[in-house]
């Protein structure tokens, strides 16, 4: 099955209460809308969060087109993972990864699934309608978060 998913990370403050959102779009098209969030987080933590949620929703293994206006996100998964794994997850400066949870959890479902994801860039608050629609979602994610309180 194909599937289209655009996902997106919001953040009130850095770090501070964010949110994480997807829209997903199987090729008949069927629209899914998904969203969450978290009081004390980082917009590169609800960026990750966005991907993994996306991933973790599909119950068979599909190609996938996946949106993205995250580089930290599409180069992590895409270049950097395989330096950090071969290194015992430390980045080249021999620090630890940053959100090393999420990347293994991630790294997981990308390199250990059975899906085939096309990752696409683009540039985030341009106007790119399905975009837009996951940046919405992610802020309904941070306002779920603060009402949480």
């Amino acid at each position: 099955m194909k599937v289209e998913i655009y996902t997106d990370g919001a953040c009130k403050g850095n770090p501070g209460p964010g949110g994480w959102g997807v829209l997903l779009r199987a090729s008949g098209g069927q629209e899914k809308e998904l969203f969450g969030g978290e009081l004390d987080t980082t917009n590169n933590r609800m960026e990750l969060m966005a991907v993994i949620q996306a991933l973790q929703s599909l119950k068979r293994p599909c190609e996938i087109d996946l949106y993205l206006d995250s580089e930290y996100v599409r180069k992590g998964i895409t270049e950097w993972v395989h330096g950090w794994k071969a290194r015992g997850w430390r980045t080249a400066a021999k620090q630890p990864v940053k959100n090393v949870e999420l990347w293994q959890a991630l790294d997981a479902l990308v390199h250990g699934g059975a899906h085939q994801i096309h990752w696409h860039w683009v540039k985030g608050h341009a106007g790119h309608v399905d975009n837009e629609r996951a940046d919405g979602l992610a802020n309904r994610g941070v306002d779920m978060a603060l009402s949480s309180r």
